[in-house]
């Protein structure tokens, strides 16, 4: 499990040290050893040197002699260094200052500019990153730091090889509507290195399906020699289909290839073959304009729900498979089945779609350009062809990676004028998108991956940004596509400020981590929220005073003298605000999905910004730097339910709604119970007549005007709340949910719950039973440095006794978690 450790004083997330770092990304580094070989080295007729991530531009010399030079952190560089190498030998990496070549570019392309120059100043970045093929957050984002980092950022080996080397294998699979039968494209890419092209026998063999098959192939002499062949899959064997996380079995096969010349060169490589097809729907909608925006899978209409992904860590070596694994396990603990892999990271490392592809996580993938317009000059656009081939090369055959797209909000900055560019120079900028996103990146895609969708940019009109020549006047057209929105100014309980669209893509709110999770990297001085550090870890602009403003707008703030106490009431508001704004916000797109109200509707895709931090800072993450679930997290869980009841008011009618994302009707009862918020007792409860709930949708179970409601529970909007669930059968389905009535720093008739906890030792999990006096909103188990999560956390506590579970990530005793639990609830606040 991940594992949190304590930072040192020199550590770069310590304070103010991204900036007192700064000088290392100015300067130059070289990385240098020996290495020895074996003494018939010079046996071979092809030695490589072959370089699977160099970050980002470098020379490389062995035994003094220039071999080759890199100048993209994400391709695959292979040099050829037959004539240098020898028993014993002496390797440099010469590396550029990112930052410094960054700007070289910049100035060289004098024709016109191409913005933007640099991040904003809240940011505390560097310039002109538009220019290198390099992680784009790397020089700053408004959620992380600036650390243009150079080095050997994956494996670099040497391979010796006298006929021919396999470079890439790929497997997708096609599913044949009219004879209802399987096959499996393989493609295979060989150096080969003799004159004289080569015959061979090419066999793949699946065993647990009992498919085998051979073929003669000719490869001709040269670099990215392709053969591609199709493999029937034997008509009596049993496929097990590749399903999304919550909709069935992640089932995958080995698949294995074994290339012969002349029984002289023998070539054998293992892969994951998994069955699934993807659609992206994009069809007329009745009843609206424009069209729809889905994704099938398996010929079956999947609604997408989860977050987007971001570099875990500046520093990648620090990414290891550990931390991969708390986070992806916690994506789909808080019943997630997608991520969006953002654009202006990085192409994640294999472990990440290895383990997407067993837990079911559906991958949007965007290639990596992010919110900046992009040169096209010759040397910049072979470059990045190389990247995208590599790439899809490397990841198409994981099912999880469900669609492409070219960037990130990038048509909408043009859309938008986000750079302010003149008009007479408008068509120039066009151009270039087009060249890069269309002619470019979209041919590559189309010429090595027919299996899955291509967009040009997130958010985008789809197939109406085609007709407009690729960039919409409107990307954010709710009646297409998809869309980005975020409103830090509007009511965030008020869902009639969200844009009913047809996919959300993005959307989110800020919070600040919790507090041992900002000491690790800070000083008692920076423990207050008007502090020099946490105005420097804050790079959204007025960010600060966003989350403040936001929060006020339905609880108050703390009233604790202590600035401590203070602060840190601070952080635990923050968070409540958050996981409350996007708990409405994620109900509305969820029930949405199945209606179109006034032509909106049709809701299909709802993945909130954003699931991971980068480090310790306020941001829009529903897990912490280090793996700490934040009251998001735990919400969501709940608001991504696979059965979940919703309510909301419209025009002072309180309607609730049903959504199931499971494939068969359900007959169901809906349990509502007002509470005062004075008793533990409902004020009363109601029970509707059994119903049926369709199959992967969503509609009204309940309706009525609230007023009605309150006199006849004896109850008023201030003094009361509303709870629900689902039954079947009598046992209860899915969570309880709860609907607000009015904010809570107008609520009346709340009280401190003084609530107590008691801990006790289950094996390795602990549980802990909490007993309060009254109803307690936001209720929040903290154990500090222990590191693990609880089953459930930040919680409408309405009943005297409530049993929730803690899972440690490290050892742990009794003793240490009773010093460490702190239980807090709203009105702890006052």
């Amino acid at each position: 499990m991940a594992c949190v450790c304590a930072v040192t004083f020199y550590d770069p997330y310590y304070r103010f040290n991204d900036e007192a770092y700064r000088w290392i990304a100015m300067d130059n580094w070289t990385y240098s050893r020996t290495f020895t070989l074996p003494s018939d080295i010079r046996k071979w007729k092809r030695v490589n040197l072959v370089c699977d991530g160099l970050d980002t531009v470098a020379t490389i010399l062995i035994n003094n002699i220039t071999v080759g030079a890199s100048i993209n952190m994400f391709s695959r560089y292979t040099f050829d260094c037959t004539d240098v190498i020898q028993e014993r030998n002496f390797i440099e990496v010469r590396f550029v200052s990112a930052v410094w070549y960054a700007a070289q570019q910049s100035a060289a392309h004098s024709k016109y500019p191409v913005p933007p120059e640099c991040p904003p100043p809240q940011q505390n970045g560097e310039c002109h990153v538009n220019f290198i093929r390099k992680e784009q957050s790397s020089f700053s984002w408004d959620w992380g730091p600036s650390f243009p980092t150079q080095g050997i950022w994956k494996d670099i080996r040497i391979e010796m090889y006298n006929i021919c080397q396999l470079t890439y294998l790929t497997a997708t699979t096609i599913y044949d509507e009219e004879t209802q039968k399987w096959s499996v494209e393989a493609e295979s890419f060989y150096d080969v290195v003799i004159s004289e092209p080569i015959e061979g026998e090419l066999t793949f063999n699946i065993p647990a399906l009992h498919t085998q098959q051979t073929y003669r192939i000719v490869l001709e002499s040269g670099e990215d020699r392709r053969s591609k062949v199709r493999l029937d899959i034997n008509q009596n064997a049993s496929v097990d289909l590749w399903w999304p996380s919550g909709h069935g079995d992640q089932s995958g096969y080995n698949m294995t290839l074994t290339f012969t010349v002349s029984g002289e060169s023998h070539i054998e490589k293992t892969i994951m073959v998994y069955f699934r097809t993807v659609e992206l729907m994009q069809q007329p909608v009745l009843g609206s304009p424009g069209l729809s925006f889905y994704f099938k899978i398996n010929g079956l209409p999947i609604f997408i729900k989860g977050s987007n992904w971001i570099p875990a860590d500046a520093f990648q070596d620090r990414v290891t498979f550990d931390v991969l694994q708390n986070l992806l396990q916690s994506t789909v603990d808080a019943n997630m089945n997608a991520l969006r892999v953002w654009g202006g990271g990085v192409y994640e490392q294999d472990e990440f779609y290895n383990l997407c592809d067993k837990l079911g996580i559906m991958i949007w993938q965007d290639f990596m350009f992010a919110c900046a317009l992009y040169p096209t000059d010759l040397n910049f656009v072979n470059s990045v062809k190389a990247e995208i081939t590599h790439q899809i090369r490397r990841l198409k055959s994981h099912p999880s990676i469900i669609i492409w797209s070219g960037n990130n909000e990038n048509e909408a900055a043009l859309a938008s004028d986000w750079f302010h560019i003149p008009s007479s120079n408008m068509t120039l900028y066009l151009d270039d998108y087009v060249q890069l996103y269309i002619n470019t990146i979209r041919e590559i895609v189309l010429q090595e991956d027919g299996s899955r969708p291509y967009i040009a940019s997130s958010p985008t009109n789809g197939e109406e940004s085609v007709e407009e020549d690729w960039v919409a006047k409107n990307p954010y057209d709710v009646h297409f596509g998809d869309v980005h929105y975020y409103n830090y100014n509007a009511d965030c309980w008020d869902w009639t400020k969200f844009p009913k669209a047809r996919f959300t893509s993005e959307y989110g709110f800020q919070s600040w981590p919790s507090f041992s999770t900002l000491e690790r990297v800070s000083s008692p001085e920076d423990w207050n929220y008007n502090s020099s550090f946490v105005s420097h870890r804050q790079h959204l602009i007025t960010g600060n005073k966003k989350l403040l403003y936001q929060t006020q707008i339905h609880f108050n703030l703390s009233h604790a003298q202590d600035p401590l106490q203070n602060f840190k009431d601070t952080l635990y508001l923050t968070q409540a605000m958050q996981a409350q704004c996007i708990k409405t916000q994620t109900e509305f797109y969820r029930r949405s999905q199945s209606e179109i109200v006034d032509g909106q509707g049709l809701t299909m895709g709802a993945l909130y910004w954003q699931l991971n931090d980068i480090w310790q800072a306020p941001s829009w993450a529903s897990i912490e730097y280090g793996g700490k679930w934040k009251m998001l997290h735990y919400f969501a869980r709940n608001f991504f339910a696979p059965v979940l009841p919703v309510a909301f008011e419209d025009h002072g009618t309180l309607l609730i709604y049903g959504i199931s994302d499971l494939p068969t009707d359900l007959q169901l009862v809906l349990q509502v119970k007002v509470y005062q918020w004075s008793l533990m007792e409902p004020m009363c409860v109601h029970a509707t007549e059994p119903f049926i709930l369709k199959a992967r949708s969503s509609g009204p179970v309940y309706k009525e005007v609230t007023d009605d409601l309150l006199r006849r529970c004896g109850c008023s909007r201030f003094k009361c709340v509303l709870t629900f669930y689902l039954e079947v059968s009598g046992q209860q389905l899915g969570p309880k949910n709860y609907y607000l009535l009015s904010s809570l720093k107008d609520a009346q008739m709340l009280r401190k719950p003084q609530i107590n906890a008691t801990i006790s030792q289950q094996g390795e999990t602990y549980s802990i039973t909490l007993r309060t006096a009254s109803i307690a909103p936001y209720v929040w188990l903290d154990v500090g440095n222990v590191s693990g999560r609880f089953s459930d956390n930040g919680f409408l506590m309405l009943e005297e006794t409530k049993l929730t579970t803690f899972h440690p990530w490290r050892p742990t005793n009794i003793s240490e978690l009773q010093r460490s639990l702190q239980v807090q609830s709203l009105l702890d606040l006052y």
